[in-house]
């Protein structure tokens, strides 16, 4: 799986070369451990899709891999001063990415209104709030709409029932370890609305300032 994921790796970042000059796509270990996640994309639906309960697993550890990878390769941009607007970009695509495939790929395994509608609102949020920091950011206003603590708290509630419900099948027994994760992704949703309810509130309050100077 290994070498599987660093071909992967090496194939999306030849590709991303040849779109954008090459010093804007510096090589370092944040940027490449973002890379990662999204090259581990195509992986995760095939494992997802294997026939042995197996390949649910291997999906699931996939996942929750590429969750902790998302807070490393953060934590080493800081630590170590190797933020770049390459990684700023890449670093919230590829968890956008990563997310609403499993939730796809959950909702078709799982044919149930509850995922369902889950991950109707958390792709939809995910949409809406990237429009909003795209208008805030044009409006010079970008900071007013950084990551919060709830959103924070929302993206490790989400993971957390994103990888649980990647190890389970409609088969699985027992079924309340099913009712437990889809119990988590609902605190998710829930955490999910409430967050975009105050972008929202920032956003409207920007407009307001604008149009009323």
């Amino acid at each position: 799986m290994a070498v599987a994921q660093g071909f992967l790796a090496s194939s999306a970042y030849d590709t991303l070369v040849t779109i954008v000059p090459e010093q804007a796509v510096p090589i370092n270990l944040p940027n490449i451990l973002t890379l990662l996640r999204v090259a581990a994309i195509p992986l995760l639906v095939v494992l997802a899709g294997f026939p042995h309960p197996v390949g649910t697993l291997l999906a699931a550890a996939l996942f929750g891999l590429a969750a902790i990878t998302d807070w490393i390769d953060g934590w080493l941009a800081r630590r170590s001063g190797q933020m770049t607007a390459f990684g700023a970009f890449l670093d919230p695509v590829a968890d956008k990415l990563i997310v609403a495939t499993a939730l796809v790929l959950l909702t078709d395994r799982f044919d149930h209104w509850l995922i369902t509608v889950s991950a109707c609102v958390i792709i939809g949020r995910e949409i809406v709030v990237s429009a909003l920091r795209e208008w805030m950011a044009q409006l010079g206003q970008a900071a007013a709409v950084k990551v919060s603590t709830i959103a924070k708290v929302k993206t490790a509630m989400q993971m957390i029932a994103i990888s649980a419900l990647l190890a389970l099948t409609p088969a699985s027994e027992p079924r309340y370890l099913y009712w437990m994760a889809v119990g988590v992704l609902l605190v998710a949703v829930v955490l999910t609305l409430w967050s975009m309810v105050i972008y929202l509130q920032v956003f409207l309050a920007a407009i307001e300032e604008q149009e009323n100077p």
